[in-house]
């Protein structure tokens, strides 16, 4: 603990003796004395003195006038001044050492009980000021230190997010030209060793497009960017779309697969459609990839019902090959999976159940494994679920090939994308709408053409060489002619970050579609930009 410094002025020596000996025991103290005011303050200004113990009555100076000049000097304004005094105690004397800024009176001769007691009560003041100041200090510096983490938290947040984005727009870009290339074989005559072809190919691109899913979900729940949004829906027709999916996928490899509903499961209900169906399609197929024969069952029963809430629990039971005990939890881990043996044999990124978890807290849920080794295993997932008495209305039709849409009418288009796989595919399906198509690789070349030509839609990958998509928008939105900064502009994104398609509409674009796209979600799409710009001529 630290030592206190304590000056003791007093002009007869005799006087400082005395009440040297009287504190010569009390903890903490270092006592300096001195006989002459005015040296007295030379020590006050160089030596860390924080009590004074000040007679009043002196030659040159006396008591009151020296601590006056304490309190008035910032360097010494902070020392505790008892008066020390023989004269009289009427109220007019402590009244004057108490305006001139003592905090207390001592009187000769002085009581060594009440002295040592004053002396040690403003000791434990003064080192509890300066344990309060250290402490705030350390506070001071721990606030610097959380402001300089956060900040730094927030710069691998943006970092992150960066990444996400150029690891996003670097594969979805390819696998889009892949798939839309699928989109334009299924719409040729092919014979049916062909079409077997196609639909591996099919099924590898989307298998790959499901890897990148997990990926940025994971990512998009650990930085809070995933957002849970609640719907009315029939979970009766959610099951049985599960059930006729993976009925033929269970089929494919000779598995029973059965579902068992229990009779007071509510019909509607209001919760977010899409990540329960994730959840439970991610136990299936995490059932299917590691069950060689036997059955998966999928099981829905009520726990509970209070006032129209239901407590559901969704169970995938298998025959499977099982868990180790000691590797049951290590399956909800990210990059994790129960045997590293599994990985060689079965595959996999071993994300599918570390999303489920996550995705079961943001739901308030409950997800857990059992499992006995070699002979199956059982995932669930637990959670409140509220009765809702209708679904929202879906329309379902039966989608055509694209290039059987009907034409547009004299309708001449700029695709702006670097990518020649996409660009190539985009052109084939807008020439068989009957579009006019110009392709060029960056925004700068489309501000050229746009200076040039007019056009009557504009299609813009946001990420190209020289000028980014939106930076292009910008240029093209603010042109001086209103003609050309009408043109409706549609970016097509492999970004799938809300931030960065929020920045397509921020930067002036009338609609953002993803990559890969559906051809059908394209040609919509050009029907809703461009017919806020004119009357259309195109069918509905």
């Amino acid at each position: 603990m630290k030592t206190i410094n304590i000056l003791i002025l007093d002009d007869k020596e005799e006087n400082i003796i005395s009440l040297n000996a009287l504190l010569e025991d009390v903890d903490n103290i270092n006592i300096i004395s001195c006989t002459d005011p005015n040296e007295a303050l030379k020590i006050c200004w160089k030596d860390d003195i924080s009590i004074a113990l000040v007679d009043v009555q002196m030659p040159e100076i006396n008591g009151f006038e020296f601590v006056s000049l304490l309190k008035s000097n910032p360097k010494t304004s902070h020392i505790m001044a008892i008066m020390v005094t023989a004269i009289s105690k009427e109220d007019k004397f402590l009244l004057k050492g108490l305006e001139s800024g003592a905090v207390d009176y001592l009187y000769k001769p002085l009581n060594p009980e009440i002295t040592i007691a004053k002396v040690k009560s403003f000791v434990q003041q003064i080192l509890i000021q300066q344990e309060l100041i250290q402490k705030n200090k350390e506070l001071e510096e721990s606030k610097i230190e959380l402001l300089k983490t956060r900040e730094e938290a927030i710069q691998a947040r943006k970092s992150k997010e960066i990444f996400l984005a150029n690891m996003s727009h670097e594969i979805r870009t390819p696998i889009n030209g892949i798939m839309g290339i699928m989109h334009m074989f299924k719409s040729s005559e092919l014979s049916t060793e062909q079409k077997d072809w196609l639909r591996r190919l099919d099924n590898a691109s989307h298998s790959l497009l499901l890897i990148i899913n997990d990926i940025l979900d994971l990512s998009k729940i650990d930085s809070g960017m995933l957002k849970i949004e609640y719907e009315d829906f029939s979970l009766t027709k959610m099951v049985e779309d599960i059930n006729r999916i993976y009925r033929i996928k269970a089929n494919h490899k000779d598995l029973e697969f059965e579902v068992e509903m229990d009779d007071q499961t509510p019909q509607y209900i209001r919760y977010d459609s899409l990540r329960l169906q994730q959840i439970i399609s991610n136990f299936i197929s995490n059932s299917l990839k590691f069950t060689e024969s036997g059955k998966i069952v999928l099981k829905i029963k009520v726990l509970e019902v209070n006032n129209g809430n239901y407590n559901l629990r969704f169970s995938v039971h298998d025959t499977g090959i099982g868990i180790k005990e000691d590797s049951v939890e290590k399956i909800f881990l990210a990059f994790e999976q129960a045997d590293d043996g599994i990985t060689k044999k079965f595959g996999g990124t071993g994300l599918g159940l570390a999303i489920v978890k996550r995705l079961a807290k943001l739901l308030n849920g409950e997800v857990g494994a059992s499992s006995e080794y070699g002979k199956g295993s059982e995932f669930y997932f637990e959670g409140w679920f509220e009765e809702s008495s209708h679904e929202k209305e879906h329309i379902e039709k039966e989608v055509p090939t694209y290039n059987s849409f009907p034409k547009f009418e004299k309708m001449k288009v700029l695709v702006a994308e670097d990518n020649e796989l996409n660009s190539f595919m985009l052109a084939h399906m807008l020439r068989s709408w009957n579009c006019q198509v110009d392709i060029v690789k960056n925004g700068r070349l489309a501000l050229e053409k746009v200076e040039s030509e007019s056009y009557d839609l504009i299609l813009m990958d946001t990420h190209m060489p020289i000028m980014s998509g939106f930076e292009a928008i910008k240029e093209i939105k603010n042109h001086i002619i209103p003609e050309k900064h009408g043109i409706p502009i549609i970016t097509i994104s492999a970004s799938v970050l809300e931030h960065e398609q929020a920045a397509a509409y921020q930067a002036g674009a009338d609609g953002v579609i993803g990559k890969p796209f559906d051809p059908i979600e394209l040609y919509q799409k050009i029907i809703q930009v461009t017919n806020k710009t004119k009357s259309s001529k195109i069918p509905l």
